[in-house]
């Protein structure tokens, strides 16, 4: 199980790290875009849509960023987009957490697929302006999910329930502890200051997410990195939800030893819109 993982995530940077880098912001938007509509497919494979439909609604959701692109969209501030998308996270996270699978499965299944398909579609937009703003930018967005899951997890294993001595969410995922959450968002802490120092070193481009939060005012960077971790894990455990809703254990089998692509992306679908938003001036 580890050497398979170690493979699929070996070939997973080898498809990103050479986008990432490039020096058009096009290319990466292109593989960002295959991996969302990967996601979508997963999405409607989810919501018990045949094989043959979740194939239509992976190639709606690779058309409808297509036209996007094509349009210019990505090159506008989109303010409205963003402040809208950031909202409509909070709330349905905060409702769909308190009210659980049975409040999901209440909701006619077309409301379900497209409200998918559009947080896909925005978290698309978001990626791709989030590489226009620089690698340095969209590295350290990637880098604070990455550093959360990370300190979560070990945080977790190491004193989960001896502290608080009650799960995060245990109707949800079982697994996560509230001790792992401090732990996260500890991680992010550490990993903002960190990058902040490099920063001051090294050339790194166009300013990352968390010096352009605390231009002027460290608290609204803490405050502001404190809400993101917070909405990373509410956006992975929105997905374990959904997964427990349909009855599987993964989105999909795509990423052998990782599960399917919105298994690895869940935590950033809030994210991007979020830090986006944020930083817009």
């Amino acid at each position: 199980m580890l050497k398979q993982r170690i493979i699929t995530a070996l070939l997973l940077l080898a498809f990103l790290i050479p986008a990432v880098l490039h020096p058009d912001p096009d290319v990466f938007a292109l593989a960002a875009m295959c991996l969302i509509a990967a996601g979508a497919w997963e999405w409607a494979r989810l919501n018990q849509i045949g094989q043959t439909g979740a194939i239509t609604v992976a190639v709606f959701c690779a058309v409808a960023c297509c036209l996007t692109w094509a349009s210019g969209m990505t090159l506008l501030p989109l303010k409205p987009l963003w402040l809208v998308s950031g909202c409509a996270w909070v709330f349905f996270g905060a409702w769909i957490l308190w009210g659980g699978t049975k409040a999901w499965s209440r909701l006619p299944q077309t409301l379900r697929l497209v409200s998918g398909i559009m947080g896909l579609w925005v978290a698309w937009v978001a990626v791709a302006k989030a590489r226009m703003l620089g690698i340095n930018f969209l590295l350290s967005v990637l880098v604070l999910v990455w550093a959360a899951d990370i300190f979560a997890y070990f945080v977790g294993r190491t004193l989960g329930g001896r502290i608080f001595h009650r799960k995060l969410a245990p109707s949800i995922s079982p697994g996560k502890t509230w001790e792992g959450a401090c732990g996260a968002v500890v991680g992010v802490f550490v990993c903002a200051f960190l990058w902040r120092e490099l920063e001051t070193i090294t050339f790194l481009g166009a300013p990352s997410l968390y010096t352009r939060l605390g231009q002027g005012n460290m608290g609204f960077m803490l405050v502001a990195l404190l809400f993101l971790t917070m909405m990373s894990i509410v956006g992975d455990l929105v997905e374990s939800l959904f997964k427990r809703s349909a009855g599987v254990k993964d989105s999909s089998g795509l990423l052998p030893g990782h599960g399917g692509v919105l298994d690895r992306i869940d935590a950033l679908l809030p994210i991007l819109p979020l830090a986006i938003m944020m930083t817009s001036a």
